[in-house]
Parts: C-alpha cells; sequence; structure tokens
C-alpha cells in the first residue's frame, strides 16, 4: 500500500483540527479561554458543565493544539495556544456562519440587532478615541476576567451590577461596551439597558480578545 502523499497528509492534520471546532461546547471553552488562563474547575463552571465533560471536551481540543496546558500546584490550567491565530480562527468561523447559515443569520436578526441596531464602533475608531480621551470604555465582563486582561483604562462593571452603579459612568460622555466577543450577550444587554436610561452608548465591534489579537494595548492586573 502507498503512503498517502503530502498534500493529503495535510489536508488530514486539517481535518483533526476541524473536528475538533466541531462541538458548541468546544466554541464555547475556546471563547473563555481566550479571556485569558483557566482551571478545568473554573471552566466548566463558567461553560455549565460537569467536571468529566469539561475536561473531556479539554483533551480534545489539547490534541488537536488549540490549547496547551501548565501545572499549577494541584491543578492543571489551560489556555489558547497561539492566542491570535485561535482567535482569528474563531472568527473566520464566524464569518462564515453569518454569510451561509440561516439559523445564524435568524439569530443575529431577532436577539443581536434587536437589542441594538446601531453599528458597531471599530476597534480603530475606539483605540483614536480613547487616545483623544473622548469616551468611556465599560467593560461588563465578571471581575475575573477583567483581572486577567483589559482595554487601557476600561472601567469594570460587571452586567450585574451595572444598575446600582450608574453613578461611576459620566452621564455626559459617550460610553464605549465591550465583553467576551462578538457572540457575547453582555454587551449587547448593557447598550440597550444604559440606552433606555438616556446614555449615549455604543458596542465594540468585537470583544477583548479579539482587540489583543490584533495587536493593541491591554493592561492586567498586577
Amino acid at each position: 500500500m502507498s503512503s498517502i502523499g503530502p498534500k493529503q497528509a495535510i489536508f488530514a492534520s486539517l481535518a483533526e483540527v476541524a473536528q475538533a471546532l466541531g462541538h458548541a461546547h468546544r466554541l464555547e471553552l475556546l471563547e473563555h479561554l481566550a479571556q485569558g488562563e483557566r482551571s478545568v474547575e473554573g471552566l466548566s463552571a463558567r461553560a455549565g458543565l460537569n467536571f468529566a465533560n469539561a475536561s473531556r471536551h479539554l483533551q480534545i481540543l489539547r490534541r488537536a493544539r488549540l490549547v496547551e496546558t501548565r501545572r499549577d500546584g494541584k491543578h492543571v490550567l489551560y489556555r489558547l495556544a497561539g492566542d491570535a491565530l485561535v482567535v482569528e480562527l474563531m472568527q473566520a468561523l464566524g464569518r462564515l456562519g453569518e454569510r451561509n447559515l440561516a439559523e445564524v443569520s435568524r439569530v443575529m436578526t431577532d436577539y443581536f440587532h434587536a437589542r441594538d441596531s446601531l453599528e458597531a464602533i471599530s476597534r480603530e475608531d475606539l483605540a483614536t478615541r480613547m487616545n483623544d480621551c473622548l469616551v468611556t470604555v465599560l467593560d461588563v465582563r465578571p471581575e475575573d476576567e477583567f483581572a486577567l486582561g483589559h482595554l487601557p483604562g476600561a472601567l469594570n462593571i460587571p452586567l450585574g451590577e451595572l444598575e446600582r452603579r450608574l453613578a461611576e459612568l459620566p452621564a455626559n460622555r459617550e460610553v464605549i461596551a465591550y465583553c467576551r466577543g462578538p457572540y457575547c450577550i453582555l454587551s449587547f444587554e448593557a447598550v440597550a439597558a444604559l440606552r433606555s436610561r438616556g446614555y449615549l452608548v455604543r458596542r465594540l465591534e468585537d470583544g477583548y480578545p479579539e482587540w489583543k489579537a490584533a495587536g493593541l494595548p491591554v493592561e492586567a492586573a498586577a
């Protein structure tokens, strides 16, 4: 039996990566890991999976070299293997789905666009406005994700705390909200809530992982 050719060998390896991406839970785990390094316990709680299920999905992602690990005492910590490349792969998958899949298009219209019909601000535009001190950047992710990394100078008010902490937002300045990525509902809900209260508010076009992958500056807790 003749051995397979080099092209076929490459395609076979690429198919393993595609198969690893072929589950909704694994895509969600990648989104969480794009925020920063996490333990299996932390990931299972955040994704609503039991420990064994989360561990099984993470092992599949690891075999495809989409994630990598390190040991910290008794805990195994996971992180993306090559942050920017994996984030770019997720972005490309999202664009393809929005263009080709009717169900994705329907959800985008019925949920996301219904909450925010205004065009989101681009990363480049936001970077310029931040340099000119023209906006308040609002990170509505949980505090632990914010601590792992965030946009420079961002104010962290998790979505569940937004209503009682409105006084922290300047009423006479545009607010730009962001969260985990283009399909994270936190920023959409924050924009809808703030706009109903009269704030001038828009949403970043995607989220923290895409900002970081683009090579733009980020900050993290000491």
